[in-house]
């Protein structure tokens, strides 16, 4: 399995860069996991947009669907002009009903459903869930190829759970976007400490940080989860290649 981190930032994109988007690849087979603001334009380095075969959106805000739009009016109109195309599958939940039913449009996307209780195929992939503690409906994913398992956190902040959840995960992308000594509770997100401390108790094998924060120096933020994961900490950054 290969993951390439599309965009990483929180809230919104650093110039020329993009918010939540991370290409996830096996088999020759290429989901999308959420498409946040620019990922659009920063997708299209690493892939064509008719090869894109599948999306996946843990949650409605912005910063991880803002690109949904004009990636269902794309290929939309790639198809037109290819004369020929496939409905692109676009995975959400219904807990927030407005937000689902804007996932299909016209014959190019098809909304499909998924619960936090179900485990999903898609392509070569099984995906399992995990409610998180966010302002919105969010779900963590468990992304496997039965080969290797990628742990997505999505927004959150800090819950047992992702300890059992991210069990000897190959990989934990982790949502980090404050510093050891803020507390991020009430607003629904993790700091570094936190996010290292479920990669150690996990037992994962490599902790990649990301939806960074606007402000700081960022070494500081793989600095201290790594005082506390004895794994390979990674920081995100735009097309960064993780192979599992």
């Amino acid at each position: 399995m290969e993951v390439t981190v599309v965009g990483f930032w929180g809230g919104f994109p650093k110039a020329n860069e993009a918010t939540s988007g991370y290409l996830v690849e096996s088999n020759g087979f290429k989901l999308l996991v959420d498409c946040g603001s620019a990922v659009l334009s920063k997708l299209q380095e690493y892939l064509a947009i008719d090869e894109l075969d599948a999306v996946i959106l843990s949650h409605y805000h912005h910063d991880h669907i803002a690109d949904v739009g004009p990636l269902q009016y794309a290929r939309y109109v790639t198809t037109i002009l290819n004369g020929k195309g496939k409905t692109l599958p676009i995975y959400g939940h219904k807990l927030d009903d407005e937000g689902f039913q804007k996932l299909t449009y016209k014959d190019a996307t098809k909304g499909i459903e998924y619960t936090s209780d179900q485990v999903v195929s898609v392509g070569p992939f099984t995906i399992s869930f995990l409610e998180t503690s966010h302002p919105a409906p969010c779900f963590a994913m468990k992304i496997t190829d039965h080969k290797s398992t990628v742990i997505y956190t999505a927004d959150s902040s800090y819950k047992h759970e992702f300890i059992p959840f991210s069990n000897k995960a190959d990989l934990l992308i982790a949502e980090c976007s404050l510093y050891s000594h803020q507390d991020g509770a009430k607003m629904g997100h993790m700091n570094s400490r936190e996010v290292g401390e479920i990669a150690q108790k996990a037992g994962v094998n490599q902790l990649l940080i990301t939806h960074l924060p606007h402000f700081g120096d960022h070494n500081d933020l793989k600095r201290d989860a790594g005082k506390i994961f004895s794994g390979k900490v990674l920081l995100a950054k735009s097309g960064l290649k993780i192979n599992c």
